[in-house]
């Protein structure tokens, strides 16, 4: 459910039509986003937007109660893995694989797109309620 005001009017937008257990994915610029699901490409050059700077902006926005983040990011890109932890605070954090992380962006309501270029820069949110 929406918090406070996102600028990029796609993500407001995705944000704003959000229930309880819907899924917005972040993703660096490799991610392979399906078809059937809305990419909201912020991409400008490499590392522009970083994956951090969009995942801060949405959780401002977004009330979270679950991140699903691949094993692979904790094992590839151990650095990321911890800047991410921290700034979710106490959000429960489930581990899929990379493949499974993938298969379930069909089901998101929307990917956003970053310029990031670490390995498996890659989330799920699970929206919760504020209530």
């Amino acid at each position: 459910m929406k918090k406070i005001g996102i600028l990029n009017s796609n993500i407001s937008s995705v944000i704003s039509k959000m229930g309880h257990t819907d899924s917005l994915a972040i993703g660096d610029c490799g991610l392979p986003i399906p078809e059937e699901t809305e990419r909201i490409d912020l991409a400008l050059i490499k590392g522009i937007p970083t994956f951090m700077d969009t995942l801060k902006a949405v959780l401002m926005e977004l009330k979270v109660e679950e991140v699903q983040i691949a094993t692979e990011t904790m094992e590839v890109s151990p650095i990321l893995y911890k800047e991410i932890e921290k700034e979710l605070g106490n959000i429960k954090i489930t581990f899929i694989s990379h493949e499974e992380l993938k298969n379930r962006l069909k089901n998101c309501k929307a990917v956003i797109r970053t310029g990031e270029q670490t390995p498996y820069a890659n989330v799920i949110l699970k929206s919760g309620v504020v209530f």
